[in-house]
């Protein structure tokens, strides 16, 4: 059986989402240091000051500056990591299936649950009719697509339609 995770990519993805919330957090300090400074500044100041306005443009000028920074990185690069995140921790307590299925086909690109991953189908035997059904199985975009063969019974383990482990069978 190919493997396609490790016990410690968990761990991996764990320091790098602290890492990253780490900088979120220190920047958003950053940002209410410099806030809470400019606000005390001006409080300071003598009525009509001619520097008021400065002041007040300084602290619509780093609140802006820091949305512009939050909601990218947290929008887009946090919000990945603990997709991932989320998913190999499914992945360490779910329930696993086995099932041997031929490959038929692969499909384009989807996000499921937050993770990209390409489409690899199964075909499947109905137990009702006497049909084969098509079985999207989500393999992980950051992982090299397994050499499936088309018609190939391939042994594989998948933890909700997402592959963990599988074998080639000839």
């Amino acid at each position: 059986m190919v493997k396609l995770y490790r016990d410690a990519d968990l761990w991996e993805c764990c320091i790098q989402r602290r890492k990253i919330l780490a900088v979120f957090w220190g920047v958003t300090a950053a940002a209410f240091a410099v806030f809470l400074g400019l606000t005390i500044f001006y409080t300071q100041l003598p009525f009509q000051d001619p520097a008021g306005p400065w002041v007040i443009a300084a602290v619509c000028v780093a609140i802006a500056a820091y949305m512009i920074f939050m909601f990218p990185f947290m929008g887009i690069k946090y919000k990945r990591c603990n997709a991932y995140f989320k998913m190999l921790k499914f992945i360490s307590v779910g329930l696993k299936e086995h099932t041997v299925v031929p490959f038929e086909d692969i499909e384009d690109w989807v996000t499921h649950d937050g993770v990209d991953c390409n489409v690899a189908v199964f075909a499947v035997k109905n137990i009702k009719k006497d049909e084969l059904l098509r079985r999207q199985i989500f393999v992980d975009g950051e992982k090299d697509f397994p050499p499936f063969e088309v018609g190939v019974p391939v042994h594989i383990v998948t933890q909700g339609n997402l592959l963990i482990e599988y074998e080639i069978l000839e």
